[in-house]
């Protein structure tokens, strides 16, 4: 009798992929943004972790969050997709990271509940 581990169709991992110009992430991490109206993006530079914080509309309209901090996420049945091509070369710059020739670096992700947020450690590459 052999066995067999059956595969599923759910990705287990919450995956991060960075490229040029655009974080896309896989469909496990989007379900933290099913209702996000924008996302913050946060940078900690020592720790070298981005934060992804999903932003209500609601939050938006009482005026929890400012215009310049806002950027627009793409969410997809299998991807969303947050495009910010400054922040990107920031990381670039941050990680000795090579975006030519149209490189792209996978991340594990990780939600934080008590944050409500998504990070990606940017020391533990995926290959």
């Amino acid at each position: 009798m052999t066995n067999f581990v059956w595969a599923s169709k759910k990705p287990l991992d919450d995956i991060a992929t960075l490229c040029e110009s655009n974080i896309t992430l896989n469909k496990a991490a989007t379900g933290y943004f099913a209702n996000a109206y924008v996302v913050l993006l946060g940078l900690d530079r020592e720790h070298q972790i981005i934060a992804i914080k999903p932003v209500t509309k609601e939050e938006i309209t009482l005026g929890y969050v400012p215009s310049e901090q806002q950027h627009n996420i793409t969410v997809k049945s299998s991807y969303s997709r947050i495009c910010n091509k400054l922040f990107l070369k920031d990381i670039a710059q941050l990680m000795n990271l090579d975006f030519s020739n149209n490189n792209c670096y996978k991340y594990r992700a990780v939600w934080d509940n008590k944050e409500k947020a998504l990070f990606i450690d940017l020391k533990k590459s995926e290959g």
